[in-house]
């Protein structure tokens, strides 16, 4: 879903926001290079979180030990989605050239989509720099990767398809269409199925990479945002935007098997699930706090208010920080979940939008 996360003043100018925009055509097929400026001596912090800057267009990368910015990439038009590959030697980011539109906006009075700003941004990470962008169908707005890093998984808002990019060649190998305005894109732990969000239809379509089939569509809250799986992929997670509640599907049988209420005020968005497993972190945007659930009794066990409009959340490998992308106050929360303190807030670029961690091999 498009959003803005800029203060006030900034949405007058830029109109950033949270609705769909107009449908266009699928952009060319044909890999695109890019050409950023000259970067300068970058050091890759050993442990790292990049931060994508809807408004700025760029990156921001932050050294996690010293907890200060220490580069910024420039990307291009409306990076929002962000993954890493399992080598943690580049990122993939959604950028998308259609215009932001705020709820209730009249799509027609709306300049016509850039489809040439469309792609997968491919950043290496040593080098500090986008070195291509890779077609990915009409508007990307999120993305996920598969465990062996051949394959990414995309969204495509405008055009209610999933596509799946081969790595290797840079180029979409298969087109899913599923349901309206499809964001959350997440790779079941066996790697055999991705389930993407419809916020449209309140539901998770689930798409065997065998078969090459969607399965099935599971219905879940109002407007899902996102997806996460406990580690033995066994049950999966789905927040609702507008009911503040979170669906848990029995990932084997595709059946939604519990709800679990986090306030009728809480506007769930993303997910974060712990390395053991125990703890799920759910985002809530305007709602301004970081949500802790237990997964052994699906219960919220704590909370902490982490900035304005919260969306994009990682933990680091050790799951002892947790990174929010903090879209209206334009910085990132850094939380130690041991005490479920805030214990520095970073400046980024304009927009932070999502985040992701990354350890330096």
């Amino acid at each position: 879903m498009k959003r803005t996360y800029a203060p006030l003043a900034a949405l007058v100018v830029c109109s950033l926001a949270v609705s769909g925009c107009s449908r266009s055509q699928q952009p060319s097929s044909k890999t695109s290079e890019a050409a950023p400026p000259a970067a300068a001596a970058f050091t890759q912090p050993a442990l790292g979180a990049y931060v994508t800057n809807e408004t700025s267009g760029d990156l921001s990368v932050i050294d996690a030990a010293s907890q200060t910015v220490v580069a910024t990439i420039p990307l291009g038009k409306r990076p929002r989605g962000i993954a890493a590959s399992p080598d943690g030697t580049t990122l993939y980011v959604a950028l998308s050239g259609s215009p932001a539109a705020g709820p209730g906006v009249d799509e027609k009075t709306l300049p016509p989509p850039d489809r040439t700003k469309d792609g997968i941004g491919v950043v290496d990470i040593a080098q500090r720099k986008l070195v291509k962008v890779l077609p990915a169908g009409t508007d990307p707005e999120q993305l996920a990767i598969s465990p062996d890093g051949t394959k990414l998984f995309v969204a495509n808002e405008d055009a209610a398809t999933a596509s799946v990019i081969d790595v290797s060649s840079g180029q979409i190998a298969e087109t899913f269409k599923i349901g309206e305005e499809p964001e959350g894109v997440t790779v079941e732990p066996s790697g055999d199925r991705f389930w993407v969000t419809s916020e449209e239809d309140s539901a998770v379509y689930v798409i065997d990479l065998k078969t090459h089939k969607v399965v099935k569509s599971v219905k879940v809250g109002a407007r899902p945002r996102s997806i996460a799986f406990l580690k033995d992929g066994s049950r999966a997670f789905v927040p609702s935007e507008t009911t503040g509640t979170l669906t848990v599907i029995d990932a084997k049988r595709l059946v939604p098997i519990k709800t679990i209420d986090l306030g009728k005020t809480t506007r769930a968005m993303g997910l974060q699930m712990s390395p053991d497993g125990k703890s799920l972190f759910v985002s809530t945007g305007r709602s301004m706090k970081v949500l802790v659930v237990d997964t052994g009794t699906d219960t919220v066990k704590g909370s902490v208010e982490v900035g304005p409009r919260p969306w994009g959340i990682a933990l680091d490998p050790d799951g002892k920080l947790l990174f929010t992308a903090n879209g209206s106050s334009n910085d990132v929360s850094v939380v130690d979940v041991a005490s479920l303190q805030v214990v520095k807030k970073i400046p980024a670029g304009t927009g932070p939008w999502g985040v992701v961690v990354v350890k330096k091999r």
